[in-house]
């Protein structure tokens, strides 16, 4: 009684001494743990603006806010600091205080470490601060200070905060387009920063969700092989009471195991790159108060036709690729500040300057003096690949010479059966039958033309080569809009016959090299070779944004 009498007291004493006014995001609290017979702890957690906390020791800047601990006495710890604006005046002060109301004996490590933990989290949601390192040596008025023992009120240390910062990437392998931006953000914040950020790649429909759930990836395959049943679920889900209802009722059997799956990899800034990787994510984060905690950003892969899913007003900044997709982005709602136009993230090679043609075919074995076009059938091969490469070898040898109007280079990923039929074949013109390539960059470099499906990657990696695109197939749904945003900008053609494709290049490799150089210059323009860099500088900020707030670098006393 006598305990809850004297906390009642503090409780009242600490209302009376914060103003009602207070910065947002400060707190007043006071709670208190009693642990068994062994000790009663107070924990307490107070703001105020304007009021002055002393300490015994001076202040240390760091991160725009002044920092102090005391030991006031062997029985208490004190965290205290100071809140500053952009121009270095105090927009508000805050003290959080641990206090061993009496000693009754020994206390074992187990509950050091519970009572430790309760403090530091009164710290992190109240205080905004670094949790403290400092735990009670019991009998000696010691403390210790990260294994450093620091008699009565001369601690030094505090935790040291984890040196890397952590950013987690949100995807799913439904198609190549996410896992690759992925891939390039990821490798960009390597090339960009070292080890400064770890950068971790999850799938959280894959590994993070209970069956049928995890099941999404070979779904989507299913669907996208018989296109009707793709079409009825891709349009099927675009009203907004029909999207939002499906991801409440999924929540339901998926939120616990998804939030493992993001929390424990403690997060500074998240990067969605997938459009079912919105809502419950941020659903989660908002209802564990996370959101002013841990930045959440979409980064779009699709150039043009957008799934509503994409957009989320939640969002802290949604990187679009295009300016269409940011008109979209304005219409489903989100605000001018948290939309940026950076252009699609690709590889980062893609970036660096290129060879001269002749030396990189001479380099990958081509001929130096014949135009070259690349087909393409991504990664898996799929497509009228083969129809096309037969149609291209016959268009692109000379009628009346018999000479080879110029090369083709096919690309068959990991389709083997593809590629060893094309290898039986004897070609009139100079051929390569390639597999899994890892240095896209150079083909596209060497060669003059590409012909692909309308995958958005491969798209926006043709432009930033110059190549002129030839589109031959599309996935109905999220790749429609490419074709024309190709055609409309003058980039390329659409054309899904393989004998009028084989025609169209050997025009452009003859009487018509003026409309596949304006082509080329047209690519050029639209082009955003620093997409992906300006991305991640703009996520490198935000997390360094949130350490400011949240957690300080070092504090030394």
């Amino acid at each position: 009684m006598n305990l809850l009498r004297k906390e009642r007291s503090q409780r009242s004493l600490l209302r009376n001494s914060v103003p009602a006014a207070r910065p947002q995001g400060f707190e007043s609290l006071g709670a208190s743990l009693s642990l068994g017979n062994t000790a009663n702890f107070t924990f307490l957690a107070s703001s105020g603006v304007g009021k002055d906390e002393s300490s015994s020791r001076p202040g240390v800047r760091c991160g725009g806010r002044e920092e102090s601990l005391e030991i006031s006495s062997r029985s208490s710890v004190r965290v205290s600091g100071t809140k500053k604006s952009v121009d270095g005046s105090d927009i508000g002060r805050f003290v959080a205080v641990l206090s061993v109301s009496k000693w009754t004996g020994g206390i074992n490590k187990e509950l050091q470490h519970r009572v430790l933990e309760k403090f530091n989290g009164l710290i992190r949601r109240h205080c905004d601060r670094l949790p403290l390192a400092c735990v009670v040596q019991p009998g000696t008025g010691n403390w210790d200070c990260g294994g450093t023992n620091v008699k009565d009120n001369a601690c030094r240390g505090m935790v040291a905060p984890d040196p890397h910062k952590r950013v987690l990437i949100l995807m799913s392998d439904t198609g190549g387009g996410h896992r690759a931006s992925a891939e390039a953000i990821k490798a960009t914040f390597e090339l960009e920063y070292g080890d400064e950020y770890i950068v971790n790649i999850v799938d959280l429909w894959k590994d993070h969700t209970p069956w049928p759930f995890n099941q999404v990836p070979r779904t989507y395959n299913f669907l996208v092989k018989h296109e009707t049943l793709w079409k009825f679920t891709f349009h099927g889900t675009r009203p907004r009471l029909i999207h939002q209802t499906n991801f409440a009722a999924t929540g339901i059997f998926i939120a616990r195991e998804v939030a493992k799956g993001i929390l424990k990899h403690k997060p500074d800034v998240i990067v969605s790159v997938h459009p079912l990787m919105q809502h419950i994510p941020l659903r989660i984060l908002k209802t564990r108060g996370l959101l002013d905690r841990i930045p959440f950003t979409t980064v779009i892969t699709d150039l043009n036709t957008c799934h509503p899913t994409w957009f989320h007003k939640l969002t802290t900044v949604c990187f679009c690729p295009s300016k269409e997709v940011a008109q979209r982005a304005l219409k489903a709602g989100l605000k001018q500040s948290q939309i940026r136009v950076h252009g699609l993230p690709v590889r980062p090679s893609f970036s660096k300057p290129t060879r001269s043609k002749d030396e990189l075919r001479r380099e990958l074995g081509m001929e130096e003096d014949l135009s070259a076009v690349l087909l393409m059938g991504g990664g898996e091969g799929m497509g009228p690949v083969e129809e096309t490469a037969r149609a291209l070898g016959d268009a692109l040898k000379c009628p009346h010479s018999g000479k080879p109007l110029g090369q083709l280079i096919v690309i068959c990923g990991r389709n083997k059966r593809l590629a060893n039929r094309l290898n039986a074949v004897e070609w009139s013109i100079p051929v390569q039958i390639r597999g899994f390539e890892t240095n896209m960059q150079e083909w596209m470099g060497a060669c003059d033309c590409i012909i692909t499906k309308a995958g958005p990657g491969t798209i926006a990696e043709a432009m930033i080569r110059g190549l002129p695109v030839i589109i031959n197939d599309y996935i109905a749904g999220q790749e429609v809009g490419n074709v024309p945003y190709v055609v409309d900008n003058g980039v390329g053609k659409y054309c899904e016959n393989p004998n009028e494709i084989a025609l169209t290049v050997a025009e452009w490799f003859t009487t018509k090299r003026t409309e596949l150089a304006q082509m080329a210059e047209n690519a050029w323009k639209l082009a955003r070779p620093d997409a992906v860099f300006r991305i991640v500088h703009d996520l490198a900020d935000l997390a360094h944004q949130k350490a400011l707030l949240t957690q300080p670098q070092a504090l030394a006393f």
